[in-house]
């Protein structure tokens, strides 16, 4: 596959994990540039991955087949006003990170109709095991969409939706969800404390705990209540567990949980 030259509008950690991810797979820095108003970032991505800066979008922009918008979406619109007087936008995809920024919003500060995809990756992507949705609108071709499964599969997984609105449920669940998996760890960090054991050991055991569950999850071929029914012998100390949680309507709150930050997405998305 040709590799498309891509442009970060923006060089925080989000973008900086992305590209770590691409030259980790093999892409040319030569391909990469980053823009960003603050002179330390580039310089530090210019030292340490050899990419292409400028501080100056239209510079960046001018070589890209893909713009990457990173930037943080209370300066979105002030940057799209900005990259609207580019010369050839009309051959250039965008591709928006930023949470809560629709791609109607996007289009809405352009004067031509163009490409745009909408991204909503996870903070483990910083650590090449993120999960990412991706929407495209009509003038996606599969070629771009190819290319943009390509840059987030470099940090981890990704699936397409069909509609847009489908995104704040992935936001819910993925966007969101690192942080409930967090809070879990740290509740079960706390209990195993107060069981008796050392604070270093119980991270120790927590941390290998997660990882080995979640690894067993994504390897095994049998269903996920298949290997907590393996781990739960009748009458045991495991049932007396999961007894606790079900009596407590764990499902109910969860449900509860991610529906209300799905809510919260749609109203982030839908400002007015």
């Amino acid at each position: 596959m040709h590799k498309p030259t891509l442009a970060f509008i923006g060089a925080g950690n989000m973008a900086k994990s992305i590209i770590n991810g691409l030259l980790t797979n093999g892409y040319s820095p030569n391909l990469i540039w980053a823009t960003d108003t603050r002179a330390e970032a580039l310089i530090s991505l210019e030292s340490q991955l050899s990419i292409n800066t400028s501080n100056n979008n239209h510079e960046a922009m001018k070589h890209a087949d893909i713009v990457i918008l990173a930037v943080k979406p209370q300066v979105m619109s002030d940057v799209l006003n900005e990259l609207n007087t580019q010369p050839g936008l009309d051959n250039k995809l965008l591709l928006s990170i930023a949470a809560g920024i629709t791609t109607a919003f996007i289009q809405q500060h352009f004067s031509i109709e163009l490409a745009i995809t909408r991204a909503m990756p996870n903070t483990p992507a910083m650590v090449g095991c993120g999960a990412t949705g991706l929407f495209a609108n009509d003038l996606v071709s599969n070629q771009q969409k190819a290319y943009c499964e390509s840059i987030f599969n470099a940090v981890g997984t990704t699936c397409w939706v069909d509609e847009e609105s489908t995104l704040d449920a992935i936001t819910a669940i993925s966007g969101s969800g690192p942080a409930y998996f967090f809070l879990f760890m740290e509740a079960l960090i706390d209990a195993a404390i107060q069981r008796g054991l050392p604070p270093d050991m119980a991270k120790q055991l927590v941390m290998q705990t997660a990882a080995g569950a979640a690894l067993m999850a994504n390897t095994s071929d049998q269903a996920i209540a298949t290997l907590r029914k393996n781990v739960t012998s009748p009458g045991g100390t495991t049932a007396q567990a999961l007894n606790v949680f079900e009596e407590n309507n764990l499902r109910l709150l969860v449900d509860q949980a991610t529906a209300a930050a799905q809510q919260r997405a749609q109203e982030l998305s839908n400002p007015e």
